[in-house]
């Protein structure tokens, strides 16, 4: 071997030690540096000829474990989902205040029984009725505050998944930055781990915000999809684009420099999390809420409806039932009586209605028939100069000629659960601004009464928001319901191959999906109108998450009765009495006692939220709402506790093999500075010999 060999020899394994003496430092001084992943050289023997001529640093790597990796980004991303949706239910809980707290939500429900129950006592107390009125009025005005927070922070939520996107997208834009340094240093066999080591920083913290895949590539850098697989960041960086509507869930879609958009998948990260509150946990609470909300005001209502005022008062405004008469009219059955009475609370004038037989009886005469389309000429008859029966806006009015007043016996009359009085709202104490009852009445045979030609579009979507298609039905020529219900489940034109929409007895209309998993239906679009300024389908039957959730916003107490507390139906109307005797009197507190008792009346609420249909009281319903409150909030943070435990577990794990150790990295170190010294005896050696040698000559 000649001097020049040895040279190159010692002069390798010099560059080398030096090499691994410089990593050995980087690994020491970044040793407490978060994210740091420690670097060693990878070196071999380097053969010319068949003849050892030294070492080569062949590159420097970072020491990685890739399945803690993959673990490790799963097990963060499904923490951060978890963590974002029990801090928001934390808060969402919060508004009910405590349960078994006197300031809490339900508490000012139990002060509406406790208020009417007082009144009973003395139901010509003025105080207590305006008392009374003030304990629903805080009732409603507490639901509506609660809903409108929780609208709040739906909004919230659907404002901070779009700020997730957009910082997804600038993290993809840097990792794609990252990914061409660290190829082009890769072709040179240079130090790029200070280039990956931000890189892992910045995929990191994107497994926080989304779940992905990663996978390293040939040429340096990384390759990120989705769980699906459709590539994130690879030679360059895709734009993620969030989508939603106030009406449809929301998704995830990726556009590249070439090709169409595409929906993709999201299971994890804040992303995941800000969209399954705004489309699930958020509107799941407030439809909870609007269906407690709105059984209670139904509760108050049939009960006010079936009582009187004393003295009975001479006008009864009834609510857009958003049915033409003869419809609403319709599907009644058994009886009802309407009484005239004067100031004094006798009776004037009955006119009994027996919805089965279809007939007028006038205090107590003989019958006569009517017809739903008859009925309102025909009352206005039995009324005689004693009142008058009008029907505008879809509404009903009865009225009392001065200057007497009007009661009514709701009697045996039932149609969609509810008796006359109550169905047409004469005489409610809790309106709305708009539907809240979604029991129409409505049967397969009646009219759907919507203009033909009008269309409503669903929105068809997977069970993360991801959507499907989108499908306009339009309302048939054919009139009745059943052509409707045909229409909107066609295979073709309709929701057919996904499920069924259907009309129960109680003419709720809703739909149930046939597919595994289940697809969602939302309303995106709805031009119809039952008549002229009449209520949409959706409106009408409470379909799609804008009319459930709002529903809670839309009760208040009528206004006549807040600004006259005095026309409280505390009285019953007694037609048993006799002639010439009040009917009604101003002690009578059987109607405040038939308030103080609605909530213990059994009612049939809807499945909505985590709460399956239940036939319960309004007692017993705010106990089971809740503990599904908190119960969704515990459940929440159980999952946020067990994800934190696995990705703290993955992250120690890759701490053990990423991180440096002190004591290994001094031995190293030693080594390579034995190394560096061996060589550079054996530089002195060869310039030994060479010294020797020329001094022969």
């Amino acid at each position: 071997m000649s001097l020049t060999a040895v040279l190159n020899n010692a002069a390798s394994g010099v560059i080398a030690a030096q090499a691994g003496l410089r990593t050995g430092s980087d690994n020491i001084a970044n040793t407490n540096t978060p994210g740091y992943a420690r670097k060693v050289i990878d070196q071999e023997h380097r053969v010319l000829g068949g003849i050892g001529a030294g070492v080569e640093v062949t590159g420097v790597r970072r020491i990685v474990d890739s399945f803690l990796v993959a673990a490790g980004l799963s097990a963060s991303s499904t923490a951060s989902r978890w963590d974002t949706i029990a801090s928001s239910l934390d808060n969402a809980q919060s508004l009910f205040g405590d349960p078994t707290s006197d300031t809490g939500y339900f508490a000012s429900l139990d002060k509406v029984w406790t208020t009417f129950q007082s009144l009973a006592q003395s139901p010509t107390s003025g105080i207590l009725r305006s008392q009374s009125v003030a304990a629903v009025e805080s009732f409603l005005d507490q639901t509506a505050r609660i809903n409108a927070e929780l609208g709040r922070m739906t909004t919230v939520a659907d404002a901070r998944a779009a700020g997730a996107a957009s910082d997804i997208n600038d993290l993809l834009a840097q990792i794609s930055v990252l990914n061409k340094e660290i190829s082009r240093g890769s072709v040179v066999s240079g130090d790029t781990t200070g280039s990956e080591n931000v890189q892992a920083g910045l995929i990191d913290k994107l497994a926080t915000l989304m779940d992905i895949k990663v996978q390293p590539r040939p040429a340096g850098g990384v390759t990120i999809r989705s769980v699906e697989g459709h590539e994130l960041v690879g030679d360059n960086a895709a734009v993620v684009a969030y989508r939603s509507t106030n009406s449809t869930p929301g998704y995830l879609a990726i556009q590249h420099a070439v090709g169409p958009e595409q929906v993709i998948t999201v299971t994890g990260g804040q992303l995941r999390g800000f969209m399954d509150l705004r489309d699930t946990h958020l509107p799941g609470l407030s439809e909870q809420l609007g269906e407690f909300a709105a059984r209670a005001a139904a509760r108050l209502n049939a009960a006010h409806n079936a009582s009187t005022s004393s003295p009975a008062r001479s006008t009864l405004q009834g609510r857009d039932t958003g049915l033409d008469l003869p419809t609403a009219v319709s599907g009644f059955t058994g009886q009802s009586t309407l009484a005239i009475t004067n100031a004094s609370g006798v009776v004037q004038r009955t006119v009994q209605i027996d919805f089965t037989a279809g007939t007028l009886s006038v205090n107590a005469g003989p019958p006569t028939a009517f017809t739903p389309a008859s009925f309102l000429t025909d009352l206005n008859t039995a009324l005689g100069a004693f009142g008058t029966a009008s029907f505008t806006d879809r509404a009903l009015t009865l009225s009392a000629t001065a200057p007497n007043g009007l009661a009514i016996d709701e009697g045996t009359s039932a149609k969609a659960g509810r008796a006359f009085s109550h169905f047409f709202g004469l005489n409610d104490l809790v309106r709305s601004s708009g539907h809240t009852a979604y029991e129409t009445g409505l049967r397969t045979t009646d009219p759907h009464g919507f203009t033909a030609g009008q269309t409503v579009t669903f929105r068809l979507s997977q069970e993360d928001g991801r959507p499907i298609r989108d499908v306009t039905v339009s309302v048939p020529a054919a009139p009745t319901m059943n052509d409707l219900l045909t229409a909107l489940n066609s295979n073709t034109t309709g929701v057919g191959l996904v499920g069924a929409f259907s009309l129960d007895a109680q003419g709720q209309l809703s739909f149930t999906p046939s597919t595994a998993p289940p697809v969602s239906v939302s309303v995106s679009a709805d031009t119809t109108s039952r008549g002229v300024g009449g209520p949409t389908l959706s409106a009408l039957f409470g379909l799609g998450v804008i009319e459930r959730t709002s529903r809670a916003n839309r009760l208040f107490v009528n206004p006549e009765i807040k600004a006259d507390p005095n026309r409280l139906a505390v009285s019953k109307l007694d037609l048993t009495v006799a002639a010439g005797a009040p009917a009604i009197s101003p002690g009578n507190g059987q109607g405040a006692n038939a308030l103080a008792a609605a909530g213990e009346k059994r009612t049939n609420f809807d499945a909505v939220g985590n709460l399956g249909a239940l036939n319960v009281t309004l007692i017993e319903y705010a106990a089971q709402l809740g503990a599904a409150v908190g119960s969704r909030a515990s459940s929440a943070e159980t999952q946020r506790l067990s994800s934190e435990s696995i990705s703290t577990e993955v992250s120690t794990r890759r701490a053990s093999v990423e991180g440096v150790n002190i004591d290994e990295e001094l031995v190293r170190l030693t080594t390579y500075q034995q190394a560096f010294n061996a060589s550079g005896r054996m530089i002195q050696a060869a310039r030994e010999m060479f010294d020797v040698l020329t001094s022969l000559v």
